[in-house]
């Protein structure tokens, strides 16, 4: 049987062994650092595998049987979702940029348009405005809202496309776009 060291991580009230042991940690950088994140997010990445694992230690789960297998599969897995969130800045970039090129609104098009958005959250069933709110003004992922709303992904993305087309359509009925 092999002994771990446990480091100690001090807390605000007391003292927490520390998840990874040192060669698990660099089976982590070596894991984030070839699936193509950058060397100044490497220590964010083993943070995230760290906190995972103390969450899932905090949740009254059991321990992996194997946490240096269980942490590489999560860094493989924060690996891919960091180059996900790289393409949607840059997709989102990439928007923003079209749209800078073309005519902006003026202050009093924004304004209207601001009210007509408000308006239709207002009619918006809550769940529906809950997703919309969470998803596009709190930036959450479907993912994220799903947990934390304790529904299927498919239920949020369900409600997401419903509560968009009804507030595209509120728009063109309005005649804001």
């Amino acid at each position: 049987m092999l002994r771990r060291k446990a480091r100690r991580v001090q807390g605000a009230d007391h003292a927490v062994a520390d998840p990874l042991d040192a060669a698990q940690e660099r089976r982590v950088r070596a894991v984030l650092a070839l699936g193509g994140v950058p060397q100044t997010d490497l220590m964010d990445g083993v943070q995230q595998v760290r906190l995972r694992l103390l969450e899932r230690a905090a949740s009254g789960r059991e321990a992996p049987r194997d946490v240096s297998a269980w942490a590489a599969v999560v860094a493989s897995n924060l690996a891919m979702d960091w180059h996900r969130a790289k393409r949607r800045q840059e997709r989102l970039g990439e928007r923003l940029a079209s749209l800078r090129q073309t005519d902006l609104p003026s202050g009093e098009d924004t304004s209207l348009l601001s009210l007509a958005v408000a308006r239709g959250l207002d009619e918006l069933p809550d769940a529906q405005r809950q997703v919309i709110v969470l998803r596009f003004y709190a930036d959450l992922p479907v993912r994220g809202i799903a947990e934390e709303l304790g529904i299927p992904e498919g239920t949020v993305k369900s409600r997401l496309h419903t509560a968009v087309r009804a507030l595209r359509a509120r728009l063109h009925e309005d005649e804001v776009v």
